[in-house]
């Protein structure tokens, strides 16, 4: 899953990065509004974790651009604004959520976990496509009730389709959502990762639609 952090203090910014890598998620740091907006505009982001208080361009002008683009990614906020005022002027711009500092990075990973399974129309944090099923909590994958022994890399192609269960994906959007941004993205590596994943789980579970990509398909 690809978050975007949009967070200026780079200390506290580094340390999210950090917890949310380690949740084999992808994110990226953006330290001001501008760069936020601009990036949250010209690329396609699973969540994005907002600071109110930003340099050049504020939080909630952030927000409220991004909807009015119509750009529906869901947003945590994440802010030293704890008034109730100020709770609820976020969440009435667009906010999904909204979480004050100081906080614990289990309760900042749990609400990321819990838009996401939201925004795939999940509510249950064990998901459930056909005969294969992911819980969100223990990143554990089961086909037809049998647990699935997964690398970090083909788990995250796995939970990306999970997310997205009646989406035809393309390899570069598969790249885009699992790979670091400063890793060598070569597309060619999806094809090896799908058929490992074939091979472990079923040779239809990921259907080839050509020239445009793949698609779950998990009766």
């Amino acid at each position: 899953m690809k978050i975007l952090v949009v967070e200026d203090d780079i200390r506290l910014g580094e340390q999210i990065i950090s917890a949310l890598e380690g949740n084999d998620w992808v994110p990226e740091l953006s330290q001001d509004g501008v760069d936020a907006l601009y990036r949250a505009t010209s690329e396609e982001w699973d969540v994005i974790v907002l600071d109110l208080g930003l340099p050049k361009l504020d939080g909630l002008t952030v927000l409220k651009s991004l909807r009015d683009e119509n750009i529906n990614t869901p947003v945590v906020i994440l802010s030293a604004r704890d008034n109730l005022t100020q709770r609820v002027e976020g969440l009435n711009a667009g906010a999904d959520d909204y979480l004050t500092k100081p906080f614990e990075t289990m309760e900042l990973i749990a609400r990321i976990r819990a838009q996401l399974r939201r925004a795939s129309g999940n509510a249950s944090p064990i998901m459930q496509v056909g005969s294969l099923s992911l819980d969100t909590r223990s990143s554990k994958v089961m086909w037809q009730g049998q647990a699935i022994s997964l690398t970090a890399l083909e788990y995250k192609v796995v939970a990306y389709f999970m997310h997205n269960p009646e989406k035809v994906i393309s390899r570069t959007e598969l790249v885009e959502h699992i790979y670091k941004q400063d890793f060598d993205r070569d597309s060619n590596t999806i094809e090896v990762f799908i058929g490992r994943i074939r091979k472990k789980i079923a040779p239809d579970v990921l259907k080839t639609v050509r020239g445009l990509g793949y698609r779950l398909h998990a009766e």
